[in-house]
């Protein structure tokens, strides 16, 4: 089938209380790593394309990955989406270059402004058939050209406030700040995300779709390969798997992937380089690592709940 958007989807993911996977591609190894996973489980998948990935390979490079995917996986329903788009010429030219939706973040932006710069880019991308994220209060962390604010409870997403951006802005699902962060470096002890915000939410705008951003979990598997094998992330800590599948059974249709992405391949390089020093061969290290992707988004589709959801997304 061809690409779609993200609208089927949220409105299974809701009704049956599960999340999609949005992961982030940069390369053909992670590509191709994601859609094993995808193909074996047969589940709903949405494919981010950030800025940093654009500017590292190309959209036209990405989309022709992503095409062939489609091409390959007839009977999986599969997104195209900007993350984290800062304005609304980037969002345009995201859609016009064949994304199926995009995401405008405003959400350093005072509330007004923020609100004003999502309602233009739902205006432009509804008259192109395409849904829009936004997301109203701020993550901590840092990851590509994303930084976040470092004391997360002073800028958790007020439910109140939701409701009007909702309204004012017509957008059609919102990233919610419950005190999530971005990149390896989340937190230093296990944290407490306010779940709470999101049954407020939820229960102030009944239907809706919401999105986790920041939600990778920093799997210990792959930080102690990394710190075994010559690397040094002692600090290194993400959002327990069982929050996001909590997370999942409250609304939150989306939840965002790529730090884990990023570890599962490093690893693997790292353990192929370094018990085997003469090794050059390209092949002979990425494909172990693309081989570690898809086996950790296999993992992943299970603890969002979307295995097995392929068909009723279509």
């Amino acid at each position: 089938m061809a690409l779609v958007d993200t609208k089927k989807m949220f409105e299974m993911a809701y009704k049956n209380g599960y999340a999609i996977g949005a992961f982030n591609v940069n390369n053909m190894e992670i590509t191709q790593g994601i859609m094993g996973a995808i193909a074996e489980e047969k589940a709903p998948l949405i494919l981010q394309i950030s800025k940093g990935a654009r500017d590292y390979a190309d959209m036209e490079w990405l989309m022709s990955m992503i095409k062939t995917a489609v091409k390959q996986n007839p009977d999986i329903p599969i997104a195209v989406h900007l993350d984290h788009g800062d304005k609304l010429e980037t969002c345009e030219r995201f859609l016009n270059e064949g994304g199926t939706s995009v995401m405008i973040d405003g959400s350093h932006l005072p509330y007004e402004e923020n609100l004003a710069l999502t309602k233009a880019v739902v205006d432009m991308a509804h008259a192109k058939g395409a849904p829009v994220e936004a997301e109203l209060g701020q993550l901590g962390g840092i990851e590509e050209d994303v930084v976040g604010v470092e004391d997360v409870s002073a800028h958790l997403t007020d439910p109140n406030q939701a409701v009007d951006f909702v309204k004012r802005t017509g957008c059609d699902s919102l990233a919610c700040a419950i005190g999530t962060s971005h990149g390896a470096y989340k937190f230093k002890t296990e944290p407490k995300l306010a779940l709470d915000i999101l049954e407020k939410v939820a229960a102030k705008l009944p239907g809706f779709p919401l999105v986790m951003h920041g939600s990778s979990s920093v799997l210990k598997e792959f930080k102690d390969l990394i710190n075994k094998y010559g690397g040094s992330m002692p600090d290194a800590m993400g959002v327990p798997e069982s929050a996001i599948t909590e997370a999942a059974k409250l609304a939150v249709c989306k939840v965002n992937i790529d730090t884990d992405l990023r570890m599962a391949l490093t690893a693997k390089i790292r353990e192929v380089f370094y018990k085997k020093p003469a090794e050059f061969d390209p092949r002979k290290y990425l494909g172990p690592g693309r081989e570690a992707i898809k086996a950790m988004v296999k993992h992943k589709l299970q603890v969002l709940g979307c295995a097995g959801k392929a068909a009723e997304c279509m």
